[in-house]
C-alpha cells in the first residue's frame, strides 16, 4: 500500500464528487488524518503532497511534527481538555472541536499576544451520546459570544455524520450543518467569518463535498487504519 497511490484515487474521487455539484476541486483542503499510523507513514503522506496533517492526541502531534519540518499545516481534530491546551496551543494551525465555553476561554487565555487561533466550532448534528458537539439548536448564541475572546476566529463548523450507509441521512446530516453555516456567515460577524466546513471521513467524504464540504478529513483510505 503506497500512500501516493492512495492519494491519486483520493483525488479522483474529489474531482467527481466536485464535478458533480459544478463546485472547484480548489476549494477542497484533504486533511490526512495520521493519528493511528507511524511518523514514517505521516512523511510518506507528506512526501507524496500531502500539506494539511490531522492528529486528535496531543503526545502524537508533537511527536510527528518534531520530525516532519517541512512547513506542514497542523489540524487538531480530536477533543480537547481544558488542562492540555496550554501544551498544543503553540503547535497547531487549526482546532477542529471548539464546543465550550470552559475551552474558548482556556484558548484565550493561551494563546500568544497578538495571535488569533483558527477554530471550527463542533456540532452534534446527528444528535449521538457517543459524539460531542453542540446542539444545532446552541450553535448561534454560542458563536456570537464567542466575540469576547479576542484570540479566537471561528472560521467553520466541523461535525461528524453517522456510520451508516443510508445516503439519505448523511446528506441530510452534512446539509444541516452547511445551513448552520449559511446563518452564521450571513451574520458577518468580525471574529466569526465561517466560511468553511470540516465534514466528510474515508467513508463518506465524496457525499460530504457534494453537500459543501471545505475540509474533508481523510484516514484509513489514504495512510492505512493502524500502524505496519
Amino acid at each position: 500500500m503506497k500512500v501516493a497511490d492512495n492519494l491519486a484515487a483520493i483525488q479522483a474521487n474529489i474531482r467527481q464528487a466536485c464535478q458533480n455539484v459544478n463546485r472547484s476541486e480548489q476549494d477542497i483542503t484533504l486533511i490526512g488524518v495520521t493519528k493511528y499510523v507511524t511518523i514514517e507513514r505521516a512523511k510518506e503522506a507528506v512526501a507524496a503532497g500531502v500539506s494539511h496533517l490531522g492528529e486528535n492526541r496531543m503526545e502524537g502531534l508533537l511527536a510527528k511534527k518534531a520530525e516532519i519540518e517541512s512547513g506542514a499545516t497542523w489540524h487538531f481534530i480530536g477533543s480537547v481538555q481544558s488542562r492540555k491546551v496550554k501544551e498544543v496551543i503553540d503547535h497547531i494551525d487549526f482546532i477542529h472541536s471548539l464546543d465550550r465555553v470552559s475551552l474558548a476561554k482556556e484558548i484565550n487565555k493561551r494563546a500568544k499576544e497578538n495571535s488569533v487561533i483558527n477554530c471550527f466550532v463542533q456540532v452534534n448534528v446527528s444528535g449521538e451520546e457517543t459524539k460531542h458537539g453542540l446542539t444545532p439548536s446552541d450553535v448561534l448564541s454560542f458563536v456570537e459570544s464567542l466575540s469576547q475572546y479576542e484570540h479566537i476566529r471561528v472560521v467553520g463548523l466541523m461535525t461528524m455524520a453517522p456510520y451508516v450507509d443510508d445516503e439519505q441521512i448523511l446528506r441530510n446530516t452534512f446539509g444541516k450543518l452547511r445551513n448552520l453555516r449559511d446563518e452564521i456567515e450571513e451574520k458577518g460577524w468580525a471574529h466569526a467569518p465561517c466560511h468553511y466546513l470540516s465534514m466528510g471521513m474515508s467513508n463518506d467524504y465524496m457525499i460530504a463535498i457534494e453537500e459543501g464540504a471545505t475540509h474533508i478529513r481523510i484516514g484509513s483510505e489514504l495512510v492505512g487504519p493502524y500502524d505496519e
